[in-house]
């Protein structure tokens, strides 16, 4: 049971958002992911998904003797990943021309808000300020209402973590061919705009408006959206092209204008959207579920957090699992040659910091020493 990044060993300074989802990810896949805790880190309050499957150790950064730890670390490590603003981990004694000159085949991946770079790099702000100044919050939402978030999806995990995944992985490989390891800046607000490339390419070609809700898949389209159904409840239906919207106009009983014609005619769209509305309320979630499930309609019902792993399709392919009695999303994507580890929960900061630095050729002396020097930290089983 190990995944295609069985061998490769990531240090990760504790952060949230982001940084901690790239290191689920490449956890997921096999790598070893060390990540640092401060010493003092509470445990826990409540069982954290995105630190699954990995070791930690507890370090005093403030105090020379940790950093040198990290630096120890790093010099066998193939990546680091960090998200604290553009400065910090360069007045920790953290810089990237340090660690590099430690370990030239380092791969030093960075996530940030902004960049490491630009008139915003050192101010605060969140997935929504990102994803604001981007383009994209701008799109989303309702033609009558204000911008909606999307949770954090598309700065923090999209456009962030899943990103800077993809970056130090990027690097890693280019590192294997040079020997050269390299800084990866990877940036969630420019992250969440590449996720938008193709409303650009809709945009270029006059078929994408600046109008919220007034676009094909941002619910202007009668035959893209949800609708509420007779018990309070939502479906979603995506019928984009031409076939599947006749098959599902067929089985809805729609006697509406259905030719691809009015369809495609966005002035037809708010009479055809009532029309649709009025007819999903006319039965229950789970009378659309038996009539359209199983057709080319592209439909499907709306389904909370309580109800989606017990789907049938997502059992089927255990999409859902349970780490210690925690339901959470599996591993993904799935490999033809290479099993992934069913993983671990997270044991606490500093749960492995003896294992770790015996690991890195640290005598039982010298870690009594750090530990009594409050330098490092070894948290109670």
């Amino acid at each position: 049971m190990s995944g295609p990044l069985t061998g490769m060993r990531v240090v990760e300074i504790a952060g949230i958002g982001p940084g901690p989802f790239c290191a689920m990810m490449l956890a997921d896949h096999g790598a070893e992911v060390i990540r640092v805790e401060r010493v003092g880190a509470p445990p826990p309050g409540r069982p954290d998904i995105l630190l699954r499957s990995r070791r930690s150790i507890a370090v005093d950064l403030k105090q020379a003797s940790g950093v040198a730890v990290v630096r120890d670390l790093c010099r066998k490590a193939d990546a680091l990943i960090e998200g604290f603003r553009p400065g910090v981990m360069e007045r920790l004694g953290l810089a990237p021309e340090v660690l590099l000159a430690d370990n030239p085949r380092l791969v030093y991946g960075r996530v940030t808000g902004w960049g490491q770079t630009g008139p915003l790099a050192s101010c605060a702000g969140h997935d929504i300020d990102y994803i604001a100044t981007s383009g994209v919050l701008h799109a989303i939402g309702a033609a009558d209402g204000p911008p909606l978030p999307p949770l954090n999806l598309v700065g923090d995990f999209g456009g962030g973590g899943m990103l800077l995944a993809f970056g130090v992985l990027s690097a890693l490989h280019s590192a294997q061919r040079s020997g050269k390891g390299q800084v990866v800046d990877c940036s969630m607000c420019e992250g969440s705009a590449l996720l938008m490339s193709m409303m650009w390419s809709l945009r270029a070609a006059g078929i994408w408006t600046d109008e919220r809700g007034r676009n094909v898949l941002d619910g202007g389209a009668h035959f893209y959206g949800t609708y509420a159904t007779a018990d309070g409840k939502y479906v979603a239906i995506g019928a984009i092209e031409p076939h599947f919207y006749a098959e599902l106009c067929r089985r809805i009983g729609f006697e509406g204008d259905t030719s691809v014609t009015a369809q495609l005619d966005r002035a037809n769209w708010p009479r055809l959207r009532e029309q649709f509305a009025a007819l999903f309320l006319t039965r229950t979630r789970a009378q659309w579920i038996d009539l359209l499930q199983d057709s080319d309609t592209c439909f499907a019902p709306v389904l909370g957090m309580s109800e989606a792993p017990a789907h049938p399709h997502n059992v089927a392919r255990n999409s859902f699992i349970e780490v210690d009695d925690v339901v959470q999303p599996a591993p993904v994507p799935r490999y033809s040659q290479a099993m992934l580890a069913q993983p671990r929960a997270y044991a606490g900061a500093g749960a492995h910091t003896r294992a770790i630095l015996h690991e890195a050729g640290y005598s039982d002396e010298r870690i009594d020493l750090l530990q009594s020097s409050g330098v490092i930290q070894q948290a109670p089983p």
